[in-house]
């Protein structure tokens, strides 16, 4: 596959996060957090079952033969799915976005300096570290210009007592 075509998938794929994101919050206010993350688990359970079904060619391993190391990694999508359901409708799609990125951008440049769950070691450069500091600026200007517009400022009841 052309890289350039391979970086816009990517791209897209992070577009749609932001989306799922999004919704995912609403629905975590109206039915709770761990119901929302559930209804996300098991459609997408659900629909890679019938697309390993269906589309999958045989592997060298399988599950149950793979390192259990690596199995682990299924649980931290789980961390994720709770923090972003409970922090979007908090600080906004956006900004909780950008968190994550900034998240994933430094453990990302900790597993590839130090060459981490057998990943090729790619050094720490300056430029690295200086795309971190731009995403943490930004992050920090993003969140510090919010406003809440004047259509999600809900008034508040008053109680009336007879």
């Amino acid at each position: 596959m052309n890289l350039i075509l391979l970086l816009v998938l990517v791209v897209g794929a992070g577009a749609v996060l932001s989306v799922q994101a999004a919704i995912n919050g609403r629905l975590g206010e109206s039915v709770g957090v761990l119901r929302s993350s559930l209804l996300t688990f098991a459609v997408g359970a659900l629909i890679t079952g019938l697309l390993i079904v269906f589309f999958q060619p045989p592997q060298a391993m399988t599950l149950l033969q793979a390192p259990k190391w690596q199995l682990c990694g299924a649980l931290f999508g789980v961390v994720y799915m709770l923090v972003m359901v409970g922090a979007v409708p908090r600080v906004g799609t956006a900004v909780a976005t950008v968190a994550v990125i900034l998240g994933q951008l430094g453990m990302g440049m900790l597993i590839d300096n130090f060459g981490w769950f057998g990943n090729p070691a790619i050094e720490l450069s300056s430029n690295r570290l200086l795309a971190m500091l731009c995403l943490a600026l930004a992050l920090l200007f993003m969140y510090r210009s919010q406003k809440p517009s004047a259509a999600s400022r809900k008034p508040q009841a008053v109680s009336r007592k007879p």
